[in-house]
């Protein structure tokens, strides 16, 4: 028992060793993009989306989708520390202050996704998602009532990894039906070339027909009139040799 609770007292030092080291918002923001990447990679294919899209502005976002209806972009620089000392905090008055800088820290989050990202004149969609790394911080985000609202209100929607994947799926089977659709409207497209070409094909099986059974019928009349032909001339030679006959005859 010693010495499992001192395997176990140093995975909890690692562990603690880890959140320290994500305490960096770069750090822990590169993390939440290469998740972020790692699942639209393994959920699209390489031409269905960007990473790190550029705007005219210059303005880049984590990540790009190619819909029908135009780009969905998701932003993953997602304001976490002051929801660390909102669990942490010693005192409820400390909670609740670090509560509030939270709500205040994800309002102006979303007004800059809103602001950047949302750019029908440049082919986005008229919504954006705004990516939580962690389903704790996403579930306290959106019980916030005052939060939901504003994020509605300024078509910014949260996603977690968990719904994030969903969102993904339900895209993905969006794709899967138009590309249905286009290998339909393709096969039609070929039917009806092939039922075109079947109709030239039968007009000039018609006139082939046409020209054999005229080639028939004239090879019938060649035929009869050569044996015709034949007659007369076995018939000139009978008289031919007749003639003949009779000159020597008439010559004795």
């Amino acid at each position: 028992m010693q010495k499992n609770l001192g395997e176990m007292s140093e995975v909890g030092k690692g562990i603690r060793t880890l959140q320290e080291f994500l305490q960096s918002p770069k750090l822990r923001g590169g993390l939440g993009e290469e998740v972020l990447k790692e699942m639209i990679g393994q959920t699209f294919p390489k031409n269905a989306f960007h990473l790190q899209y550029a705007f005219r502005s210059g303005v880049k976002v984590d990540a790009v989708l190619k819909t029908e209806a135009g780009l969905l972009c998701i932003d993953s620089k997602f304001p976490m520390e002051n929801f660390n000392l909102m669990v942490k905090g010693e005192t409820e008055s400390q909670r609740n202050s670090a509560k509030k800088q939270l709500i205040s820290d994800v309002k102006k989050h979303i007004e800059d996704i809103s602001k950047k990202y949302i750019l029908p004149e440049e082919g986005t969609m008229d919504f954006a998602l705004m990516y939580i790394p962690s389903e704790a911080v996403y579930y306290e985000v959106v019980n916030i009532q005052e939060l939901s609202n504003f994020a509605r209100k300024l078509r910014v929607y949260p996603v977690s990894p968990n719904t994030l994947y969903a969102h993904l799926q339900v895209i993905l089977v969006s794709f899967e039906g138009k590309d249905l659709e286009t290998k339909s409207r393709e096969v039609f497209r070929i039917l009806r070339a092939v039922q075109k070409d079947y109709s030239k094909v039968e007009g000039n099986l018609g006139i082939l027909q046409k020209h054999l059974t005229n080639a028939f019928n004239m090879m019938g009349n060649v035929f009869s009139s050569f044996t015709q032909l034949g007659q007369k001339i076995s018939s000139t030679q009978s008289l031919g040799g007749g003639g003949k006959k009779e000159i020597k005859e008439l010559g004795s």
